[in-house]
């Protein structure tokens, strides 16, 4: 009995120290919640002093003081100016001012922080293969890509023309270098292990495909090509093979390709210049400045395709150079000339020929010199 009535004031009791236990923290809990918003609060009513919103620069702080100084400012000389205001707007502006230079710390912080985070987790695998291609040389678009390899090459030929052309001083003037034959041989060496890796390449790749597979020798030996003990019969192999098939280099069915197209556009303007009468009318003539506009046009294509010609040609001396559109119309016509006054001596002088000694005419002669410098234009 005595224990029932005694157990509630023992609880009661047990409580209160674990109240004033918690009494103090509960304190400085409530006076820090206070002192956040009342920090808050003050640089609500220091931005509304300075006539500034939450987020503005430094810069803006800096020049509203300015302003507000000249007012306010006790030695200002103003209409306004009062000592009280003037103290309350410096301690805002100093309020204000650290608190902007510390958020834009804070936000500094968090961007490096952000990429750090992303350098971290950054792909670094290997890049795709359609990435991979011009040799890994160059970024951006696929166009400026091709760009700058083309630039790429174009240095390295150079610099191969060059090495070529020191090779070659080196060979004239420093025959017995030792320097000179190491590298020599260094050279031919890696060149003979790179031919090798690429047709090994080419012929497991054609294996793969199944290229081979009718091939009338398939199975049978190769026969040698020459019985000259100073020539390799493996690159003589390798030769006959690709020429059996029709391989040609890429710069050689270029230069054709070239050749074929100059001739065809001198062939096309020379017929346009034989239809138009001589001399020309005006509807001729402008038809024929737009066979000339054309015609220039076709040129600078052709003159772009040598551009890549030049770039892919391994030597130097086999490069070609642009084509003069004025100069190709001006030899056209030069040729048209040449035509009409050979028919009109034609036209004079028929063949005649002397039965008894067999000697030909003059007229005869001079046509066949007037032929002689036709093909000349032509074949140039």
């Amino acid at each position: 009995m005595m224990a029932q009535i005694l157990r509630p004031h023992l609880r009661s009791a047990s409580v209160i120290p674990n109240r004033m236990k918690m009494g103090p923290y509960l304190v400085v809990l409530r006076t820090r919640m206070m002192s956040t918003h009342k920090s808050k609060r003050n640089i609500r009513e220091y931005y509304g002093l300075l006539n500034l919103d939450e987020g503005c620069s430094a810069d803006d702080v800096r020049e509203s003081f300015r302003k507000l100084a000249k007012q306010y400012h006790p030695d200002g000389g103003s209409s306004t100016a009062d000592s009280a205001t003037f103290i309350r707007i410096e301690e805002a502006y100093r309020k204000v001012l650290s608190h902007v230079i510390e958020q834009t710390n804070a936000r500094q912080s968090k961007v490096e922080d952000t990429e750090e985070e992303e350098e971290k987790f950054k792909y670094k695998t290997p890049q795709h293969r359609h990435y991979l291609s011009f040799e890994g040389i160059g970024f951006g678009t696929p166009s400026q890509r091709e760009k700058q390899y083309r630039q790429f090459r174009a240095d390295r030929a150079t610099e191969q023309v060059m090495e070529y052309q020191k090779q070659k001083l080196q060979s004239q003037y420093f025959t017995d270098s030792v320097t000179v034959k190491d590298v020599r041989h260094s050279k031919e060496r890696k060149i003979t292990q790179a031919i090798e890796r690429l047709v090994e390449d080419l012929i497991q790749e054609s294996m793969a495909k199944g290229d081979f597979d009718n091939l009338s020798g398939k199975g049978k030996p190769l026969k040698k090509f020459s019985g000259c003990s100073y020539i390799d019969p493996m690159t003589h192999n390798l030769n006959r093979i690709l020429i059996d098939n029709g391989y040609q280099p890429e710069w050689i069915l270029m230069q054709k390709e070239i050749k074929d197209t100059i001739d065809q556009l001198r062939e096309a303007v020379l017929a346009s210049r034989k239809k138009l009468g001589n001399p020309m009318t005006s509807a001729e003539q402008k038809q024929w400045n737009q066979v000339c506009e054309q015609f220039q046009e076709d040129i600078k294509k052709l003159n772009k395709r040598i551009n890549d010609f030049n770039l892919i040609v391994p030597l130097l001396t086999r490069q070609k150079v642009h084509f003069d559109a004025q100069k190709e119309i001006a030899r056209t016509q030069e040729i048209y000339t040449t035509l009409i006054k050979t028919k009109e001596i034609t036209n004079k002088n028929p063949n005649n020929t002397d039965p008894g000694e067999g000697e030909k005419t003059p007229g005869v002669k001079t046509v066949f010199f007037n032929w002689m410098n036709l093909w000349k234009f032509i074949k140039i």
